[in-house]
């Protein structure tokens, strides 16, 4: 198994028309780095954002079947690399009233490997423009913690506001997750104040790598969303970042996972927290 992995993060502006963000990541892909194996994560909503929830509820597919994830799998085949596809919005059942908000994992051949459906739903009032966001309203919470495999190591997969729960993160942990990934819309005044510190927080709790894509700049709905797409080591170092104003970019850097061993070895934080909470509970 290679241990040495190009994690490369997306940030864009994404439109309400998929067609048009598809091609913008078309062109983006032209740009990736030419290290395989390469893992590539796309922000939250990468496919539609700023139309409103109904439209994403119009848009919403049963999972194996649809345009969308049908042009993510080209995506990921075309240009062999493993794909986190942000999030899409896929239905349950074909007559669910709510979507999930899912991420999906694609490998080189384009195969869908595993769905994550965002837990914590951003159900939250901000000092910005859209001062009220319930995500709840028209989003269907998942109720899974799910890793994955990869020739390179194991994936946690988080997405946006579930950062701010850090017990996800070390239940992905506890399944041997790696490589944690968080596609991200993170707003322009929660972002400014808690982006890097929540993101640098997990990935040093945790021992892993963290992969955030995000949204950047003003949405059509009039979102404002914070960008700084970042690649974060297990040491909590950030190795490679987007501004908070450039739409798209990469944000790419290669990483030897073997260094993971050696950073738990030293400081064996899982161990120490087992034997906490045998404490705690008795």
């Amino acid at each position: 198994m290679s241990k040495t992995v190009q994690l490369t993060a997306v940030q864009m502006t994404s439109q309400p028309n998929p067609q048009d963000n598809l091609e913008t990541l078309k062109q983006l892909f032209q740009q990736l780095p030419p290290q395989r194996p390469q893992l590539v994560v796309l922000p939250e909503a990468c496919l539609c954002f700023g139309a409103g929830d109904k439209h994403q509820r119009a848009l919403a597919e049963l999972l194996g079947s649809g345009a969308l994830q049908s042009a993510l799998a080209a995506l990921a085949k075309a240009h062999g690399v493993y794909l986190v596809a942000g999030t899409i919005p896929l239905l349950a059942e074909a007559d669910s009233e709510k979507f999930c908000a899912a991420s999906l994992v694609f490998d080189p051949n384009g195969q869908c490997l595993a769905q994550y459906n965002k837990i914590h739903l951003f159900d939250v009032d901000v000092a910005d423009a859209t001062k009220s966001y319930r995500e709840s309203t028209w989003t269907q919470a998942g109720e899974q913690v799910v890793t994955v495999a990869t020739e390179f190591g194991k994936l946690g997969l988080a997405v946006c506001y579930d950062v701010r729960f850090p017990e996800l993160f070390r239940e992905l942990r506890s399944q041997g997750a790696e490589i944690i990934v968080l596609p991200s819309a993170f707003t322009q005044v929660t972002g400014a104040a808690h982006w890097h510190v929540l993101t640098r927080a997990r990935a040093i709790e945790q021992q892993c790598a963290l992969v955030a894509a995000a949204q950047v700049g003003v949405h059509a709905n009039g979102r404002e969303t914070y960008g700084h797409a970042l690649v974060i080591d297990a040491w909590g170092r950030v190795l490679s970042e987007c501004d908070g104003q450039q739409s798209p970019c990469l944000a790419s850097a290669e990483v030897d996972l073997s260094e993971l061993a050696a950073i738990r070895k030293n400081i064996p934080v899982a161990k120490h927290f087992a034997s906490s909470k045998k404490v705690m509970h008795e």
